[in-house]
C-alpha cells in the first residue's frame, strides 16, 4: 500500500500555520476524532499527529476514490467545523454512491457476459481454463444499456454533487473571510495598573 501524501505541497505549511494560529499541532484529545474522519476507515493509515494538512489515501477497492483524512485544528472555529463536517459527509456520500454503483456495474456485466456466452453455446471458461470474453462490439451493447438504464440515477447524482460542491465552496469563502477578519480585527488593548 502506498503511503499517504499531504494534500498540499510543501510551500503551503506557513500559510496553514498562519490560518491555524500559533499552535498548529493537534490537541491529544482531538487525535481520535481526526483518525476516524475518513468514511468507514477505508484505509488503516493514520497521518502523523503533527501534520497540519488533509491527507489523501490510496484508492478504495470498492469505490476507486481516494479517501481523505481531514485535519482537525486545535482551535477550530464553529464555522470551520461546519465546513469540515460538510466535506466529510460529502466524501462519505460520494464513497457510498460509487461503491454501490461499481458493485452493480460488475454484477450486471458478469450477468451480461454469462447470458451472451450461454446464447452462443459457450462456457464461462474455455478449454484451456482461461475466462471466455466477448468482443468490444458486444461489450459496447452492455455499456450503452447500462448507461441508459442508470441515466436518471447519474443525473440526480450530478445534481446533488453540484449542490454539495457549491455549499462547500460557499463555506470555504466564509471561513476565509472569517480568518482575514480575525487577522485584521484590532486586538483589545491591555491596561497596565
Amino acid at each position: 500500500m502506498a503511503a499517504l501524501r499531504p494534500a498540499r505541497r510543501a510551500l503551503l505549511p506557513p500559510l496553514c500555520r498562519a490560518f491555524a494560529g500559533p499552535s498548529y499541532q493537534l490537541a491529544s484529545e482531538r487525535a481520535a476524532e481526526r483518525r476516524d474522519a475518513a468514511s468507514g476507515r477505508v484505509s488503516g493509515f493514520c497521518p502523523p499527529r503533527i501534520s497540519c494538512h488533509d491527507w489523501i489515501g490510496p484508492p478504495d477497492k470498492h469505490s476507486n476514490l481516494r479517501p481523505i483524512h481531514f485535519y482537525v485544528p486545535e482551535n477550530e472555529s464553529p464555522l470551520e467545523q461546519k465546513l469540515r463536517k460538510l466535506r466529510q459527509e460529502t466524501q462519505e456520500w460520494n464513497q457510498q454512491f460509487w461503491a454501490n454503483q461499481n458493485l452493480t456495474f460488475r454484477k450486471e456485466k458478469e450477468e451480461f457476459i454469462h447470458s451472451r456466452l450461454k446464447a452462443k453455446g459457450l462456457e464461462l471458461r474455455a478449454g484451456s481454463g482461461q475466462k471466455a470474453t466477448l468482443d468490444a462490439e458486444e461489450m459496447a451493447d452492455f455499456y450503452k444499456e447500462f448507461l441508459s438504464k442508470n441515466f436518471l440515477k447519474h443525473m440526480y447524482y450530478n445534481r446533488d454533487w453540484y449542490k454539495r460542491n457549491f455549499a462547500i465552496t460557499f463555506f470555504m469563502g466564509k471561513v476565509a473571510l472569517e480568518r482575514v477578519w480575525n487577522k485584521l480585527r484590532p486586538k483589545p488593548k491591555t491596561t497596565s495598573t
